[in-house]
């Protein structure tokens, strides 16, 4: 006898001797089972041949599955509600299944649901149940009595329960596709019939037609079922076109998570909707069995938390990198004349950043507390930040989180062919070169002009004033940049996860002005075309258009870079930011107030601090913009393997083309 077969033995004495609630014993019977649930094939002929040998185990089974009813349990509350989003609140939502994942919700105990909740408790059985073949559990349930709910034409529980979820189903999602927030994403369907209010009209039908004949099931050839499948893709395509159209008009969390909720119903009907079909009245029990394993399917899968962030952020994801993508588009150079006037900017850039290392040394003595040391420094970077921005000038390390998404856009084309893909990613590669070497000279920007300002600037307060504003703080501001005696590296990595939220805040801003049309309201505002003139107004909402998400943006990647130090102080951890080009500003201020005394060793592990500063920042914060670009264009993340090998091919044969612009263009 083997191990399995003895367990299952084992069970059935046990339940004879003692009394054990046929719920209990199920649950222990399919414990017995989940055991081998990473078998590829499960299999219960031991089960079967007990039953068909022993006559006592068998009478057993039957009395213990007839002692809970199940027929008569209702479950329509499985087919409409659950797994499907309840609340617009994607924050409420997450938190509401992870709580379930912990406290499981239980139904009331007369549903079938609470059931399955206690049978099947597990996310993995529904996957183990599907690897039983499916012969074996037609043979059990003929064993058994069998089981097929399209057999009973008078008072049909199951089909009812089916007909009242879908029911549900169809009414919820066309209540909600009518709704102001959601038909606003579909503007070109609003001089047409809204394909949700055809679906609802067509269950109806379907559901009375069912009700009042004699057989409780359809055939695949009958119109009114051909009829409801051409609504459910029409419906699809309203939902299709409405996240498609968000990227003209915006969206919101609230209306992306309405539209998911939507797709997840269309999506439900879809499931559940083929098991009122039976072509052959003989394949009843199989059909029974498929529904049942269906509703365990999503019984199982209804805390999946992973699924519910990936679909509901995706939207967002693509619109919020749509931004940066057209922003990026600014930082890559193609030509010779870009590639100088990227070189200009950044200098300027450079400059800005001397004079915020000068401010912020001299804030760093203002007799205050640690929370206002953190304002001061947050105002500091906030101001220089958003002057770069407003003035034209290029901060480097801004860079990479915008790029990303440009670069990933240009792997969305859709290939066939291994030549045409071979040459999308030489495309991709030549692109990526245009990237790096925009990046390679704006680094040399800012460092080159942050350096020579900043000496000049404590020079001059010197001379002046006759004050070594940094004679106090050299060694610090010399050895923070040291990459391996220091933290540099950690607190590098901090402002590439800035430098990479900076980025979102902007797409999310300018994401929300778009679905809230700011930019249409500002220019149609009454008494702003009062107080300026149509033109002038125009003129507002143009700059508000263009700017304010970037202003927004770097507000707050200053008001980031700004807290962090203190806030580091304050809760006792070693956590603070270093960027390249206030690494080179402070190197600078070092030495001066060093008085030229530096250890020459010190200034050395500084200079290479500097690079390893300006690796980690572009490193940082470009992977995390290029995973989140993956993860906005539903791209696999494989292709990164691929196109890294057309990158590194076209860097041995042309590696000057990644520093510096080819002579002649294309």
């Amino acid at each position: 006898m083997t191990e399995l077969k003895h367990e299952i033995t084992q069970l059935f004495e046990k339940s004879i001797h003692q009394h054990i609630d046929g719920l209990d014993f199920l649950i222990e019977l399919v414990n017995i089972f989940r055991k081998n649930k990473n078998s590829l094939l499960l299999d219960i002929t031991e089960l079967i041949e007990l039953l068909e040998f022993d006559y006592t185990y068998k009478s057993l089974l039957i009395s213990k599955i007839s002692s809970l009813e199940l027929k008569k349990r209702d479950f329509d509350q499985i087919i409409s509600d659950v797994g499907i989003i309840n609340y617009n609140d994607f924050l409420y939502e997450v938190k509401r299944r992870l709580i379930a994942k912990v406290i499981p919700h239980q139904a009331p105990p007369e549903s079938l649901e609470f059931v399955l909740n206690q049978i099947f408790y597990a996310r993995t059985d529904s996957q183990w149940i599907q690897h039983i073949p499916d012969e074996q559990i037609v043979r059990l349930v003929n064993l058994l009595g069998g089981a097929n709910v399209y057999a009973d034409n008078s008072n049909n529980h199951p089909i009812s329960e089916i007909l009242y979820g879908l029911e549900v189903l169809t009414q919820r999602a066309s209540g909600r596709a009518m709704e102001a927030d959601v038909s606003k994403m579909t503007p070109e369907y609003r001089n047409f019939d809204n394909p949700f209010i055809g679906l609802l009209q067509e269950m109806d039908g379907i559901i009375q037609f069912i009700r009042t004949q004699n057989q409780p099931y359809l055939e695949s050839s009958d119109i009114n079922y051909k009829q409801i499948n051409i609504l459910l893709q029409q419906c699809d395509k309203y939902i299709d076109d409405a996240f498609g159209n968000s990227q003209k008009l915006g969206i919101s969390m609230k209306v992306n998570q309405s539209l998911l909720r939507l797709r997840q119903q269309l999506g439900r009907i879809k499931e559940i909707l083929p098991y009122l079909i039976l072509d052959d009245p003989s394949k009843g029990t199989e059909q029974t069995i498929a529904f049942i394993k269906k509703l365990i399917s999503i019984n199982s899968n209804k805390t999946d938390v992973s699924t519910l962030i990936n679909e509901s952020t995706q939207s967002i994801a693509y619109e919020i990198t749509q931004h940066t993508a057209q922003t990026g588009e600014h930082y890559i150079t193609s030509s010779r004349k870009e590639y100088i006037n990227m070189f200009w900017s950044a200098c300027g850039g450079g400059s800005i950043v001397a004079v915020l290392c000068i401010i912020k040394v001299l804030m760093a003595k203002a007799d205050t507390s640690i929370f206002g040391h953190a304002v001061l420094y947050s105002l500091n970077y906030a101001l220089g930040f958003t002057a770069i921005y407003l003035l034209g000038c290029t901060l480097a390390t801004k860079q990479p989180a915008m790029t990303a998404s440009a670069l990933v856009s240009a792997l969305e084309r859709k290939t066939e062919s291994k030549e045409e893909r071979n040459y999308k990613y030489w495309s991709f590669a030549n692109f990526f070169s245009q990237v790096f070497r925009s990046q390679f000279i704006a680094f040399v920007g800012n460092v080159i002009l942050a350096f020579p300002i900043a000496m000049l600037l404590i020079w001059g307060i010197d001379t002046l004033f006759s004050y070594n504003i940094a004679s106090t703080k050299w060694r610090g501001l010399i050895t923070d940049l040291d990459p391996i005696d220091s933290p540099a590296i950690a607190h590098a990595s901090i402002a590439g996860l800035f430098l990479f939220l900076s980025g979102i805040i902007a797409g999310s801003v300018a994401n929300r002005d778009k679905y809230n049309s700011l930019y249409y309201r500002m220019e149609q505002h009454p008494i702003l075309k009062k107080i300026f003139g149509k033109e002038k107004t125009k003129k507002i909402a143009n700059w508000y258009k263009k700017k304010w998400a970037g202003v927004i943006s770097n507000i707050w990647f200053g008001i980031f870079m700004g807290m962090t130090g203190s806030i580091g102080i304050f809760l006792g951890l070693n956590i603070d930011i270093r960027h390249i080009t206030f690494a080179s500003g402070n190197l600078a201020l070092g030495m001066y107030g060093s008085d030229w005394r530096a250890p020459n060793d010190m200034i050395i592990w500084g200079i290479l601090g500097i690079g390893v500063i300006g690796f980690v920042n572009f490193i940082v914060s470009f992977t995390l913009s290029l995973i989140l670009a993956f993860r906005a264009h539903k791209l696999k993340l494989y292709e990164l393997a691929l196109v890294s090998k057309a990158i590194w091919a076209l860097f041995l044969l042309s590696p000057l083309q990644f520093f510096f612009p080819p002579k002649k263009e294309g």
